[in-house]
């Protein structure tokens, strides 16, 4: 199709957009559905239906039409405002990538995800993953080529990483990932030679109905707008978006484990957060939504931990815990809630890590991702694999498969370069904070009568509101100058030594 006036390409992108922004809207509550609510055998129909919409989504992205329209809107930049520029430029990566997959295998993996999220389930419950292996092998097969439709030019773990943070690659990641080791290592031996903190009270019986009163009360302390975000349970803690007047969360309870579904709750809340304060000017484009996974994660992250794992937030919150869970912490005080909350000591779980050896669950995913991507690592050899580098990094020994190498969801999810996205956002988390503080002065008062006014505010300001207007390592800049992983591991080394009196 060929366009006569700018007035016209516009009208054409804004169609393209919006229904674009439509079918991912029906399709991310297929997926909520599936891991929520839909009965444990309802996949079959519901792959048909995804069968359908991934084509349906990949023709309406892939068609020649666009490159012409795309093509029309450069050449007339001039005529465009900043916000449409960059919709343009985020179209263009995205019609370039999917322009080179083939459609067949475009929707092939679309359904093969949606059958890998139901073998994966039970693979974990049954501590199998011999069922999940075959799904695994494909998944990794299929991001493989992937990677080279998407920038031939790069290794192909590179092309993976940068569809989660933009410029990302594994030599900064590895130099990162060093720095990270080199502080955090001698640290945590530190740490277990001396005494060890009394946490043993956070396991007693929580019932799964109070801690479900308990979610939403963190949800009230978080400010998250309840008309807008809902809370339900599935078998991995996760968020999404359809806009920002439409976030989900999700949790699971484990009712010997009070701080599991405590934790998520405050991750995917502040996950939450960052989505409910992205502009309305950018709904039903591609500018919507958080403008990257390391920028995504340390939202989730600077709530989960700085915010949530503070003296001043234990502070607010420990009298409504005593309250919900009066026999349970008769025999404890404030003090004890947040040295428990914070005592680190290497474990199986990612998701319920400390603070201090999270980085290193993080570490293993990566050396794993990065030789199953590379092809030095058979599908089949990852459960060893993975216990392995537990041993080596976290000197921990793996009893099972379930809580190993099948105990995260994002595999079967097809999301391989991922995981870096979380350590990345951990270190950004602190210098943010350090930015915050400059501006803001003392935020502990406020935080200690459960008032993050201030901080989401700033954070809004800052990070939310922009939502994927500016790149991702430009918006980092523009808010706190040039990365520097130390305020990451001078903020653990400060806590941690206060806490463990080194």
């Amino acid at each position: 199709m060929s366009y006569e006036t700018t007035d016209q390409a516009l009208s054409a992108l804004k169609k393209l957009e919006g229904t674009m922004a439509a079918y991912d809207h029906a399709m991310g509550v297929l997926y909520l559905d599936a891991t929520t609510a839909a009965p444990s055998e309802s996949w079959e129909g519901r792959g048909k239906t995804m069968e359908v919409l991934s084509q349906i989504t990949y023709d309406l992205l892939a068609r020649e039409e666009n490159g012409e329209l795309l093509a029309f809107l450069e050449a007339h930049s001039g005529e465009l405002d900043s916000q449409t520029r960059r919709e343009v430029e985020m179209l263009r990566k995205r019609y370039d990538e999917i322009h080179r997959v083939p459609a067949e295998e475009y929707v092939a993996y679309s359904v093969l995800l949606n059958d890998a999220q139901n073998v994966w389930n039970k693979a974990k419950l049954n501590d199998d993953f011999d069922a999940f292996a075959p799904y695994l092998e494909k998944i990794v097969t299929f991001n493989r080529k992937f990677a080279g439709y998407y920038h031939p030019e790069m290794k192909p773990y590179d092309a993976l990483l940068n569809e989660y943070e933009e410029g990302m690659t594994m030599e900064t990641l590895d130099v990162f990932f060093a720095q990270l080791r080199k502080a955090i290592v001698p640290l945590l031996e530190k740490v277990q030679s001396a005494p060890q903190i009394d946490d043993s009270f956070l396991f007693r019986h929580y019932g799964a109905e109070k801690q479900r009163v308990f979610s939403d009360y963190l949800m009230e302390v978080l400010g998250i707008d309840r008309t807008h975000c809902a809370i339900a349970e599935t078998e991995h803690p996760y968020t999404t978006e359809f806009n920002n007047k439409d976030v989900r969360i999700t949790t699971h309870y484990y009712e010997n484990n009070l701080v599991s579904s405590m934790f998520s709750v405050i991750h995917e809340g502040g996950h939450a957060l960052y989505e409910l304060g992205c502009d309305d000017k950018y709904n039903y484009t591609v500018l919507a939504g958080g403008v990257s996974m390391g920028v995504h994660e340390s939202q989730s992250r600077f709530y989960e931990n700085l915010i949530g794992r503070s003296r001043a937030f234990v502070h607010a919150i420990f009298p409504k815990v005593k309250e919900l869970f009066p026999e349970q912490l008769a025999d404890v005080d404030e003090t004890m809630f947040y040295r428990a909350i914070n005592k680190a000591q290497p474990s199986l779980i990612r998701t319920e890590a400390d603070e201090l050896t999270y980085c290193l669950h993080i570490m293993v995913r990566y050396e794993i991702e990065k030789r199953l991507i590379d092809g030095t690592l058979a599908v089949k050899d990852v459960p060893a694999a993975w216990k392995a580098l537990y041993k080596q990094y976290l000197g921990v020994d793996v009893p099972n498969d379930r809580e190993g190498c099948l105990q995260d969801s994002h595999w079967s999810g097809g999301g391989i370069g991922y995981f870096p996205s979380y350590a990345l956002g951990s270190a950004y988390g602190p210098q943010m904070l350090h930015e915050m503080e400059k501006d803001l002065g003392d935020i502990w008062a406020d935080v200690s009568k459960g008032d993050l006014s201030r901080v989401t505010r700033w954070l809004r300001e800052h990070i939310h509101h922009h939502a994927s207007f500016i790149k991702p390592g430009e918006l980092f800049r523009q808010v706190c100058g040039e990365f520097d992983p130390r305020y990451y591991t001078d903020y653990l080394t400060k806590k941690y030594t206060e806490l463990y009196d080194l």
